[in-house]
């Protein structure tokens, strides 16, 4: 079965923090309407999702899950892939995240570890930066192409 990635709905939130708790992830600053999250349904049930947040021209990427038994099959990439391209759409040119189990996964969409005082202010002042991650979190960046 394919899953199909689609955006989230307010609707979705039950499911998506189940997820990130069974991956150990924050739920931090997570909004019940989740706007500017895309999910990964199959069979009706969710089964991946990501999220961004705004700052202007920064994004953060956060909240990239995928459940147990879809990963290493290529959702993760999928989803990360279409957050990327939503992202650019509404103007994030320089996009950040915070990772402490996925430093070796995020370099393929472009990311590259970062220090913390390489962060554009707006983002440090989220709550991911502010603490909804350990400080042993890798920060990584991503800057769009021109053009």
């Amino acid at each position: 079965m394919t899953a199909t990635i689609r955006v989230a709905t307010a609707g979705d939130f039950a499911a998506v923090v189940r997820l990130l708790e069974a991956a150990d992830l924050p739920r931090a600053g997570l909004k019940p309407t989740l706007p500017d999250f895309l999910v990964a349904e199959e069979g009706g049930r969710i089964v991946g999702a990501i999220g961004l947040e705004l700052y202007g021209e920064y994004g953060l990427l956060r909240s990239a899950v995928v459940a147990e038994g879809r990963r290493a099959t290529g959702l993760g990439t999928d989803l990360v892939e279409s957050l990327l391209r939503r992202a650019e759409s509404r103007g994030a040119r320089v996009i950040y995240l915070l990772t402490t189990t996925a430093e070796r996964f995020f370099p393929r969409f472009g990311f590259s570890a970062i220090s913390r005082g390489e962060v554009a202010g707006p983002v440090q002042a989220s709550e991911e930066f502010q603490g909804a991650c350990p400080d042993s979190a890798v920060v990584m960046r991503r800057v769009a192409k021109a053009g």
